[in-house]
């Protein structure tokens, strides 16, 4: 445990941000959770997450509910235009969700009740950890032994605080580094990911035997689609009651009118990265239906069409060029350094990566220094093997695509 508690603020409070907080609470740290968000928890977009190495060991050393947080995929394959296997690789990969994450984070952090856990019992000589929502960041400034942080409260006052350390993990379009690095910013890359979910059992035998447990792909010209199996509501494991989430990657050009009129909402409201639920327009999303028996896989255009809930994310490129300012008392982890493309499985890795590695900083197992280093190593590697993962996908040749012969989506 470190000698001196720190009084600590992370901008940004979805995963990224309570790893962090969770780490350096359990280090006896005071940290304060800044979310920009005006209601007090984050919305859920039922979206599902690649359990990496990097989260398994987050959870299996911080989290003290002690629950399960994963379905085991045990093997992947591609299906071909007719729904068939045309390859097969014994991969076992652990699925889970963003709701379930978060909802153990918060009772670790805060003592968040909710259906999804138990809030555990604090943990001896460990700090606070305060959930401030409607809270925006607008300007830091170094007073040499502490940072002074702007913000605007809940109730919309300009208010000042300060901290010992600053930790920014306010996603891809983060405030914090805008303010060293005006000069980075996310790029959209011509295309985008169609998102959703569908109940286990309300899915046909077909797409049960090609999706339950199994991490499923489709390959077709300027088209990637997957599917896996995630916890159900409240984070439920039970077979039957699980989620089968799906992604679905599309090219759009940017300069396009398809494009624009995709990231309008009902509302007539233009989004630049997301397309939240509920908001999408009605026409658009029969269209894309439309499409999907035109050109996926049975099994897929199923869970397609049967979705109640889809939403849309632009698919962008951002990497910021160093993760530490004003000597290292202000720090970027997760999506705040680098936005990486979902093709790597590895956003929310990195942030619990960044996170644990801050923790030995912070321990005095390792420099700050060298968490810089190792941090933004790991950050440059898969931002470029994503880029390349994705412009395989969308733009090159994908050695098990399938033609599909000029389809048009309308």
């Amino acid at each position: 445990m470190a000698q001196k508690p720190m009084n600590v603020v992370v901008v940004g409070g979805s995963l990224g941000g309570l790893f962090t907080g969770v780490v350096l609470k359990r280090l006896g740290h005071n940290v304060r959770i800044f979310e920009r968000n005006p209601t007090s928890l984050l919305h859920n977009q039922g979206a599902g997450v690649v359990a990496g190495g990097d989260t398994q060991s987050f959870f299996s050393k911080y989290d003290n509910t002690h629950r399960p947080i994963a379905v085991t995929s045990r093997l992947r394959h591609y299906l071909d235009k007719e729904g068939r296997v045309i390859r097969r690789e014994d991969t076992v990969q652990k699925m889970t969700s963003w709701d379930l994450l978060y909802y153990l984070l918060r009772a670790n952090f805060d003592g968040v009740e909710s259906e999804y856990c138990n809030v555990p019992e604090k943990v001896d000589g460990e700090g606070n950890g305060l959930y401030e929502y409607g809270h925006l960041v607008t300007g830091l400034r170094d007073g040499k032994d502490h940072i002074e942080l702007d913000f605007h409260g809940r109730d919309g006052d300009k208010e000042t605080t300060k901290a010992d350390l600053v930790v920014a993990a306010d996603g891809p379009s983060s405030t914090v580094r805008k303010l060293f690095e005006p000069e980075v910013s996310r790029e959209y890359v011509g295309y985008v990911a169609w998102r959703g979910t569908v109940p286990e059992n309300e899915a046909s035998e077909d797409a049960k035997e090609a999706f339950v447990e199994k991490f499923a792909f489709y390959h077709a010209d300027g088209i990637q689609i997957l599917s896996y199996t995630i916890p159900g509501e409240n984070g439920t494991l039970e077979p039957g009651k699980r989620l089968i989430n799906w992604v679905w990657y599309c090219n759009y050009p940017a300069d396009s009118q398809e494009f624009s009129e995709l990231m309008t909402d009902e509302d007539g409201q233009r989004h630049h990265n997301t397309l939240p639920i509920w908001k999408m327009r009605k026409e658009i999303w029969y269209q894309q239906k439309d499409y999907a028996h035109k050109v996926l896989p049975p099994q897929f255009a199923e869970i397609v069409s049967n979705t109640q809930r889809p939403f849309i994310q632009a698919i962008t490129d951002v990497l910021a060029s160093r993760n530490t300012y004003f000597g290292r008392k202000v720090l970027l982890i997760g999506d705040a350094v680098a936005g990486f493309r979902p093709h790597t499985a590895a956003s929310t890795s990195q942030a619990a990566f960044d996170a644990q590695l801050l923790g030995k900083a912070m321990g005095g197992k390792m420099s700050l220094e060298e968490w810089e280093e190792e941090t933004m190593q790991f950050a440059r590697h898969m931002q470029q093997k994503g880029v390349q993962m994705g412009d395989r996908s969308q733009f090159g040749y994908h050695p098990f695509a399938q033609s599909l012969g000029g389809v048009a989506r309308s």
